[in-house]
């Protein structure tokens, strides 16, 4: 998001909200029906969880949750997964979702530019995993003044995040030809865009087991050292259902550690179950799980526990975006009085997690 920083970050996240909004139209669904607790008997309620992608192994720590009880266990009544691609705001905003996966980029420009009451209380990924995907034999990108004069595909979701990229490494939008693309990296492969907004944890290995040799860009390692996969909820939420949240982060913790474990049961759940309509790859949803697992865990999540997001980490995020233009205190986007909480109350989950 950057024109001029701050005027080109708020041309570009203005559609942030309503780009959510159409991808929710067509989101639909839900994980395995069969496998979604019972409503009856639990006390602190349904919950609906917006997904930031399709069913696929990125939510593996959801499937062992929901597969092995823990929801139900936790007090929890139907946990219904809805797939994306979503950022999740518009869900949030309107209502129609309990819960969101995201990430700080996605929250904090809602927050930012439309006052959206929101906040992040926990973090799967202390690592986000974009990445500028291109051909080794072609963009070569490794570095970000390698973008300059390039053609990058970009989804419309990606777009408030490539902004923000550009902006965190002095890049004016002029010196770069975004492309807008869909989430198959086929543009990528036949040569209509040199570059291409990924995740490191899916078409990255995509394209690399099609046969082709890869060049990465992290944005974690390239001035946006933010936080993924993470959990967003409205304040009227965080106030008025905080059984029901820390219920839920008890049980997410519970089956991303399960998901750690057993990333080859976690990659059946994937492609048999949640997934199963997908026709997924075994060898890359195997993966992709491992390079996911890669990025959750670190010192401080095996001390703290998982999800958790250190003040650092929150000053590193919130830096990350005020590169962007996107103004915030970690207040203003963070909440971790749950996680606290929960971690407080069940200290056998540190154990459980490490």
């Amino acid at each position: 998001m950057s024109r001029s920083h701050r005027s080109r970050l708020g041309v570009a996240l203005a559609g942030l909200v309503v780009s959510a909004a159409a991808l929710t139209a067509c989101a639909g669904g839900s994980g395995d029906p069969a496998a979604s607790g019972s409503s009856d008997t639990a006390g602190l309620g349904d919950i609906t969880l917006q997904l930031s992608w399709i069913l696929n192994e990125e939510f593996a720590g959801e499937y062992f949750a929901d597969a092995k009880g823990y929801y139900e266990e936790a007090g929890l009544g139907k946990v219904q997964l809805i797939p994306g691609p979503s950022t999740g705001v518009a869900e949030l905003l309107s209502g129609t979702t309990d819960i969101a996966i995201n990430d700080a980029v996605s929250a904090g420009t809602a927050v930012a530019t439309e006052g959206a009451p929101i906040k992040i209380i926990g973090a799967t990924l202390q690592k986000n995993p974009f990445t500028i995907l291109s051909l080794a034999d072609g963009g070569n990108i490794l570095k970000p003044a390698d973008m300059i004069g390039k053609r990058i595909g970009v989804q419309d979701s990606n777009r408030a995040l490539f902004s923000a990229l550009l902006a965190a490494n002095d890049i004016d939008p002029s010196q770069v030809e975004i492309v807008p693309v869909q989430y198959d990296p086929a543009p990528l492969t036949n040569g209509e865009v040199d570059g291409f907004t990924a995740y490191l944890t899916n078409e990255a290995i995509t394209v690399e087991m099609a046969g082709f040799k890869t060049a990465n860009l992290p944005l974690a390692e390239n001035g946006l050292p933010f936080v993924a996969e993470t959990f967003s909820v409205t304040d009227d939420t965080l106030k008025n259902r905080r059984d029901m949240l820390k219920a839920f982060l008890v049980a997410e913790i519970r089956g991303w550690t399960d998901a750690l474990a057993d990333p080859d049961e976690g990659a059946r759940l994937a492609k048999d179950v949640y997934g199963k309509d997908l026709d997924l790859d075994p060898a890359k949803t195997i993966a992709g799980l491992l390079a996911t697992n890669a990025l959750i865990t670190t010192d401080e999540t095996a001390e703290n526990g998982l999800f958790t997001i250190s003040e650092a980490l929150q000053k590193q995020t919130i830096a990350s975006l005020a590169g962007a233009g996107i103004t915030l205190e970690a207040s203003d986007l963070f909440d971790m009085s749950l996680l606290d909480e929960v971690y407080k109350e069940n200290p056998d989950l540190i154990a459980y997690a490490g």
